[in-house]
């Protein structure tokens, strides 16, 4: 294959990984305003186009897998194509963490939640734009600028999980008053565990964008980068 249809091939997968994460992107919003507003027809749409988000990784592995088998690519573009494997995966679990979501809002049914969501929405907006942020960064495939989004990506993470700490605590004083409160308050629960499980595949992106474009494996969190392992060459 000549190396600019080589080329072309890649820059058409990241295209689709791209296009993935607006998809994922999408469904974590409307799973959140459905949960928020009481949308069940919302929460209904959540759970349908997961199925897209399902044939999209799809898409994705399969062409990452014929890029592989007839390039046999080294260095830098097989960490290209192994890292956009990776993303679609961890893009895709994002979308679960979506349906589960809007699953939960189902069985939540008509009734108002049991306080006024408010952190479980400024969870989600801030998990998505890390996630824009992993992704931008991807795109670049420069090592000064993954070395930087991951960076700050790992101060949004823990303003999640401080985030989610409080819900957890709120929502546990509302259960621990009134019995009554137990059904309705594990629901949300369960929604915001999965807003903050969304930010960790987000933080997940980042580090393998920095191996991407480094060949570094790192830990990255608390707005500092560890390095845990370094591909020689």
């Amino acid at each position: 294959m000549a190396r600019e249809e080589f080329d072309h091939d890649l820059q058409q997968l990241e295209a689709e990984l791209v296009l993935l994460g607006a998809l994922v992107e999408s469904s974590i919003f409307n799973a959140l305003n459905a949960i928020k507003n009481r949308d069940l027809v919302l929460s209904e749409k959540v759970i349908q186009d997961d199925d897209l988000i399902d044939d999209k990784r799809h898409l994705v592995e399969d062409a990452c897998m014929d890029l592989i088998r007839r390039e046999a690519p080294v260095a830098s573009d097989l960490r290209r194509i192994i890292s956009a494997l990776h993303i679609a995966g961890e893009l895709e679990r994002m979308g679960d963490y979506a349906e589960g979501i809007a699953k939960i809002s189902l069985m939540m049914g008509p009734e108002p939640p049991l306080k006024e969501l408010v952190d479980i929405p400024a969870m989600g907006e801030r998990a998505v734009h890390m996630l824009k942020q992993s992704l931008d960064a991807f795109l670049t495939r420069n090592e000064i600028a993954a070395r930087e989004e991951a960076l700050a990506i790992g101060p949004d993470d823990d303003e999640v999980d401080d985030l989610y700490r409080k819900v957890r605590v709120d929502l546990l004083a509302l259960m621990k008053a009134d019995p009554a409160n137990v059904e309705r308050g594990t629901y949300l629960l369960w929604a915001a565990h999965n807003v903050e499980r969304i930010a960790d595949r987000a933080t997940n992106i980042a580090e393998r964008v920095v191996y991407q474009a480094t060949g570094d494996r790192v830990r990255v969190g608390a707005g500092k980068e560890e390095r845990v392992f370094e591909t020689p060459g």
